[in-house]
């Protein structure tokens, strides 16, 4: 019996990944630039109140919104930056978001950085339009349904969100900064979001042929 229990087990679990892959599976926009426009960011008024989360102060730097296409998605489950923020979202916007463009580019993650590399010897678009045209976000919802719909962003949907980019600060003096220019690279040079509303752009629909 025990055998047959842990047969179902087993069966189960390896249903649940396969399901959860499925749900993951990389989504087709479409050709063209899919997310034309660059981010929107203004200035917060001065001296903003710090916004508690947990045990944690976050302070607003700037209003922020974006809508821009998901380059790669990554889940975070261990250190304090992920009690904040579990999922990295690497986007592209301009002709970071052309499927022709992105072809040409390998895009991955990892220590809570985006990084792409060429698959030819020559970068398809100049290399300061693909820094300039795409970021690596670490995005903090402020609600369930926003952490729930960050976290059910697949890779070639065109996602639109907006909250706050802000310094955060815990009681111990830890310290997380936000990047407010799409002009940096490296390290410091990723967004930190607070998101207070996330949603997946409907694909536009082709226009008729005559």
């Amino acid at each position: 019996m025990w055998r047959w229990i842990l047969v179902i087990a087993a069966v189960g679990v390896l249903g649940l990944t396969l399901w959860g892959r499925w749900q993951r599976r990389p989504y087709d926009p479409g050709p063209g630039r899919v997310a034309p426009d660059e981010p929107e960011q203004m200035d917060v008024a001065a001296g903003p109140a710090a916004i508690p989360v947990d045990d944690y102060a976050l302070t607003p730097l700037a209003d922020f919104r974006i809508r821009a296409r998901v380059l790669a998605r990554r889940r975070y489950r261990l250190g304090r930056e992920a009690d904040l923020s579990p999922i990295d979202l690497a986007l592209g916007w301009g002709p970071m978001s052309d499927s022709a463009v992105l072809a040409k580019l390998r895009i991955s993650q990892g220590g809570r950085h985006y990084y792409w590399s060429t698959r030819g010897y020559k970068a398809p678009i100049p290399i300061s339009e693909i820094e300039r045209g795409s970021a690596n976000m670490h995005l903090i919802p402020a609600t369930p349904e926003a952490a729930k719909a960050c976290k059910a962003a697949r890779v070639g949907q065109v996602v639109e969100f907006g909250g706050s980019l802000v310094h955060v600060k815990a009681a111990d003096g830890w310290r997380w900064q936000s990047s407010t220019t799409r002009a940096d690279i490296g390290a410091g040079a990723c967004e930190l979001v607070y998101v207070r509303d996330f949603r997946v752009v409907p694909p536009t629909p082709a226009a008729p042929k005559h």
